[in-house]
């Protein structure tokens, strides 16, 4: 459904080094820089961090959560420390099992450097 998403930063050396650490995790290769942004491909789709064209700061979406998918528990849980380690917040909940409508799923959250809430996700398969 997704070609490509994209979140302001106010800045892009630490933001670029943040999402490298965090995406690592994933197995995903680091960010390249294109000017004022930074991509990070994958064969699912492109996430990438810009400083906003207008010049104005960039601020986070109010009620926005941007969600990365993982492959087991144990990733989702690498993927929380990795971005505490590199000065993202932890919030909501700590990392864990969640169970309602959608089914059983291990979830983090982080609120990266920028303040935008960022997700990892595992899909528990349904019984």
């Amino acid at each position: 459904m997704f070609s490509h998403v994209m979140i302001g930063t106010n800045n892009l050396e630490k933001a670029k080094a943040f999402y490298d650490a965090l995406l690592g995790t994933l197995g995903v290769p680091p960010g390249m820089v294109d000017r004022h942004r930074v991509f990070w491909r994958t064969k699912t789709g492109t996430f990438a961090v810009t400083l906003p064209i207008n010049g104005q700061a960039a601020t986070f979406a109010n009620g926005g959560t941007l969600g990365f998918a993982c492959e087991s528990p144990e990733q989702v849980d690498a993927w929380h420390a990795a971005g505490c380690a590199h000065g993202g917040t932890s919030c909501e909940e700590p990392p864990g099992v969640r169970e309602g409508a959608a089914g059983r799923l291990h979830l983090a959250y982080l609120r990266d450097l920028d303040g935008n809430k960022i997700c990892a996700l595992y899909r528990y398969p349904r019984a």
